[in-house]
């Protein structure tokens, strides 16, 4: 509970982004903390929401972080940074994106997180759709299958897919073999 306490005495236990103070909670700032206060920020559970992508964006409520992206605090310029980035189709959002200022170690940190969740992101086809576990696909040109001496021509249907832990990557059985597929080459039947 030190990081808990560090944050609240920081925070005059409000949220750090919206200065609520209901239901606050510590947030370690990804995509490295080492759970510190240095590390974390105290939120309210509405900007909890927000933040973690749990919750479909409150764009009246996030404009809170006009005022949060001033804050001394790098963890809290961070979040305050990378929420702007995700509301950066706002024009409130992107004059504060022109405005802020960050320390290069610090823009870096925010930068990190921003990378992280992009790769995290859902899988696409070709055409931007997103792609699901079981979903059907259709190759849309040919691939030469290393190891398996065959080529998967355009067109050929691939039933039943599965994600992996890359999002640019499926994998489906073609031929009767299990092969992992780059889905930018795919287009969802």
């Amino acid at each position: 509970m030190p990081t808990e306490n560090a944050l609240k005495a920081r925070s005059n236990n409000s949220c750090e982004l919206c200065t609520s103070p209901a239901n606050l909670s510590v947030f370690p700032v990804p995509p490295t903390s080492d759970l510190s206060a240095q590390q974390s920020i105290y939120l309210c559970d509405i900007c909890l929401g927000q933040v973690e992508g749990n919750a479909e964006l409150d764009i009246n409520h996030m404009r809170c972080l006009t005022d949060a992206m001033w804050n001394q605090e790098p963890a809290v310029q961070v979040m305050a940074y990378r929420m702007l980035h995700k509301l950066s189709a706002e024009s409130w959002a992107q004059d504060a994106l022109d405005m802020i200022y960050l320390e290069d170690a610090v823009k870096t940190w925010a930068e990190q997180g921003i990378a992280a969740a992009e790769r995290e992101g859902p899988t696409r086809d070709s055409n931007g759709a997103d792609l699901q576990d079981g979903d059907n696909v259709t190759l849309i040109k040919d691939l030469k299958v290393k190891g398996a001496n065959f080529t998967a021509k355009q067109g050929t249907m691939v039933r039943g897919i599965s994600l992996t832990d890359n999002p640019e990557h499926i994998e489906g059985k073609v031929n009767g073999t299990r092969i992992v597929l780059v889905a930018s080459y795919l287009k969802k039947a």
